[in-house]
């Protein structure tokens, strides 16, 4: 019994004091040992006097380890944190040790990919805003802003959700890996099909105010394409996520800096391709087969039952799916201001070229900041649980400098996405004029705008990431769950704002050489 006692000794790991372990060396050193077992018993008097023994098998630990070690594994990462000593302080370190160098490295391959996803969609926009069914039920424009919306809403939730669960280790056996992916499948699906309804309704809401005309037919076309749309485009998009985020851990590559802007990638050009081809098909059949387009917003909804029974059996989609239609309801609605503007400004013939520019600067900004938004999250999840008092997750409103200009990982990865800002933009807009789209010239005067826009629209994004994930932890809610959302909402009503801004200013000095409404 005393070589037992010897043995005795407390492990620090992740800042976290384990119990004391006492036992044979035999049990100790048992690699079968995988699940917490706890017991004690008090020695009698001849087998050391009354000391109490207590045996807790390290699971804690280990999982502790695979948490840290999940943002650690890529091999461009810093080798800061190889001392491999046990005896750390009580405070929790960093989990992420991430050079700015291997940040851009990674978030600049799928950066470039989900801007010419965007680029893509902007030519697409600048063709169909001619067709006959954006030219007579002019509130699908309105329907764009809040449907391209819906990768943040939904997709990019989605990624930022899976990721976290794939860093923290809950995603590592294949029976967690197929509980999350049917779960959270079934639950982008219920908000894909409500969040379309409820962005048709506020198209025609939108639509009729400033008109004071209302159509029941052009009413049920709109929310037949919107409800179809939204369920195909999260469909095919959440498959997509789910082997993006597999992808990434098989590789080592930290999943937040890859999903995201992968779901952006395609989420733009494929939701507007459907939205575009099932607006005019359905169009077509609004005279001779009016009974087509009620029928697709009836078959969409009595599917709804089905994927609520699914979602509900997983205890995380649980939660959000009695509690996460704030963030997403309201980001539909800011979403489709924008879309307002969007409708308003491109029916204009002036500034008709606004059309191509404006799902890659709402893409670009979108993008940036959900990066941004799921690495904080991630990196608060690995101090603790929402709610919980700690240094990484202050309650108070940050400045400008600690979000840009501190030491800390966040703030050195918001420079780099700033800095991506202006390379990116250049090579999104010599693509659009290398393609011919659009009906605007590149002037000087032009880019200059343009840049000042999405320069500004991006600052105050990532600005309001810092704060917004910090305090919503604060609060107990989880940010991806809540903060993505409005963060890519924000993004679509300031980008759309600001741009149209810009080719109004640009209209009001006379800069005929852009021919904003060539």
């Amino acid at each position: 019994m005393t070589s037992k006692l010897e043995q005795k000794e407390a492990h620090h790991t992740n800042g976290v004091v384990l119990p004391i372990v006492a036992g044979s060396i035999d049990c100790l050193s048992s690699p079968d040992r995988e699940h917490l077992v706890e017991s004690s018993e008090f020695l009698g008097p001849e087998e050391g006097g009354g000391v109490e023994v207590v045996v807790i098998e390290s699971r804690a630990n280990a999982k502790g380890v695979r948490e840290e070690d999940a943002l650690l594994e890529n091999g461009s990462q810093t080798t800061e944190s190889d001392d491999t000593s046990t005896d750390r302080g009580p405070e929790p370190a960093s989990p992420l040790k991430e050079t700015s160098f291997s940040i851009g490295l990674q978030v600049l391959f799928p950066f470039l990919l989900a801007g010419f996803g965007t680029v893509a969609a902007g030519m697409v926009l600048d063709i169909v805003q001619h067709w006959d069914v954006f030219k007579y039920v002019t509130e699908v424009f309105i329907l764009v802003p809040a449907l391209l919306g819906l990768k943040g809403n939904l997709e990019m939730t989605l990624a930022s959700r899976l990721s976290t669960a794939a860093n923290i280790g809950q995603m590592d056996t294949p029976k967690e890996l197929w509980k999350m992916i049917t779960g959270n499948m079934a639950l982008i699906q219920v908000q894909a099909t409500v969040v379309g309804f409820l962005a048709s309704i506020a198209a025609v809401i939108f639509g009729w105010i400033p008109d004071g005309h209302f159509s029941i037919g052009h009413a049920i076309l709109l929310c037949a394409s919107s409800v179809a749309t939204a369920f195909i485009a999260s469909l095919v998009l959440g498959m997509i996520m789910i082997g993006v985020i597999i992808g990434s851990r098989k590789m080592g590559i930290n999943p937040d800096n890859v999903a995201t802007p992968i779901a952006a990638s395609l989420g733009d050009l494929i939701t507007l391709a459907l939205l575009s081809g099932i607006s005019w098909g359905l169009y077509i059949e609004l005279e001779e087969k009016a009974y087509v387009n009620p029928l697709v917003c009836a078959f969409f909804v009595a599917l709804l039952p089905l994927w609520i029974i699914i979602a509900k059996k997983n205890p995380a989609t649980r939660e959000v799916l009695y509690s996460g239609w704030e963030p997403v309801i309201i980001a539909m609605a800011i979403s489709s201001v924008g879309g307002l503007i969007l409708d308003k400004t491109v029916s204009d013939p002036n500034f008709a070229g606004m059309a191509v520019f404006t799902p890659v600067i709402n893409g670009v900004g979108g993008n940036l900041v959900a990066v941004q938004a799921s690495r904080i999250s991630t990196y608060l999840h690995m101090s603790g649980m929402p709610g919980e008092s700690s240094e990484a997750a202050p309650r108070k409103c940050p400045s400008p400098c600690s979000t840009f200009f501190s030491s800390d990982v966040n703030s050195r990865s918001a420079r780099v996405l700033f800095l991506l800002v202006v390379p990116g933009h250049l090579v999104f807009l010599y693509t659009i004029s290398s393609m011919q789209g659009g009906h605007t010239t590149l002037t000087l005067i032009f880019i200059i705008f343009y840049m000042t826009a999405a320069l500004l629209q991006v600052l105050i994004l990532l600005y309001i990431a810092d704060w917004m994930v910090h305090w919503m932890w604060g609060r107990g809610m989880d940010p991806d769950n809540f903060s993505i959302p409005y963060l890519t909402a924000l993004g679509d009503l300031l980008g759309t704002g600001l741009l149209a801004l810009s080719f109004h200013i640009l209209w009001l000095i006379g800069d005929r050489d852009t021919d904003v409404g060539d």
